[in-house]
């Protein structure tokens, strides 16, 4: 009997620590505070067009159902093996948007996933990639969105499994998954290849799309670029490494990035049309950099399903 006691008295002992050890280590910390002199001044939106555009950032937010890309209502259902998740209103509305917010909000947002309100953002939104921009960039980015036209009205809510409701428990998946500031890319200390890896791991997040995940949602990491099923579970995405674009050249991948035309006289589609349409407005310099990056990576072969 005395045994029991014990047994079950090391029991709660366990419960009480670990609970408060779990809350406290889930919390989901922003990384700049209101001041901070990084952010300060005003950001140059010429140059936080570019990162718009770069970042794909109207193929997720704009308002669905409207031609104008550069309304950012959100909305856009994103289906995935996770739920439903709806990317927000990032216009300058400062009720339904963000408007209220400062550089530091949206820097906060796009290196740790966490909103002003101090909660983790799903990972549907892919801070895991923007973790890896500078802070410039973010300001510019900011000054940018500052000059949109305000859309009132709020997304949808998000439609998580019920197993993902509690968005505590992303604070978990982070301690797995995330590693907050760190890039992905491989650098060589050569200029446009350089250029090209800060682009395509960070702003542009291609990996995010053109890699497999695992059980949790995460990028398995010896799949990155290597394709397989798409994220949101509707088909499947090309391996962009050299083990299927071998025989193109740069100059190939960056008349795609700029036409939508493939070297075999077709044409890219789904998503990836979307993508186009964003980096046909990117300075030619970037196209030439995210192909050399491109052209870099080394084979590898498509997971199986």
């Amino acid at each position: 009997m005395r045994v029991k006691w014990v047994l079950a008295s090391a029991i709660l002992i366990c419960v009480f620590v670990a609970m408060p050890a779990a809350w406290y280590i889930t919390i989901a910390r922003p990384p700049f505070s209101r001041g901070d002199p990084q952010f300060e001044g005003p950001g140059d939106p010429v140059r936080g067009q570019l990162i718009f555009n770069a970042g794909d950032c109207a193929s997720c937010h704009a308002t669905p159902g409207q031609s104008d890309r550069l309304k950012l209502g959100g909305g856009l259902a994103l289906a995935s093996p996770f739920g439903t998740f709806r990317p927000p209103n990032i216009s300058p509305d400062p009720v339904d948007g963000i408007g209220a917010w400062t550089a530091v909000g949206l820097a906060n947002a796009l290196i740790a996933g966490v909103s002003p309100q101090r909660e983790h953002y799903y990972p549907a939104f892919p801070f895991t990639s923007f973790t890896g921009m500078t802070s410039a960039d973010i300001k510019d980015l900011y000054a940018y969105l500052m000059t949109l036209p305000r859309v009132s009205g709020r997304a949808p809510p998000h439609q998580p499994s019920i197993l993902f409701r509690i968005r505590r428990f992303v604070g978990f998946w982070k301690l797995l998954f995330f590693r907050e500031g760190q890039s992905a890319a491989r650098l060589s200390a050569e200029p446009v290849h350089d250029r090209g890896a800060y682009l395509v791991e960070s702003v542009a997040h291609c990996a995010e799309c053109h890699s497999s995940r695992n059980l949790f949602g995460a990028i398995k990491s010896h799949t990155r670029f290597a394709g397989g099923v798409d994220p949101q579970g509707t088909g499947y995405v090309p391996n962009i490494t050299q083990q299927n674009l071998g025989k193109w050249s740069e100059q190939d991948i960056a008349k795609m990035l700029k036409s939508g035309d493939t070297p075999d006289h077709g044409r890219v589609g789904s998503s990836m049309a979307d993508v186009v349409t964003n980096t046909a407005m990117l300075p030619e310099s970037d196209r030439d950099a995210i192909a050399r990056y491109i052209k870099a990576l080394p084979a590898l072969t498509t997971p199986s399903p």
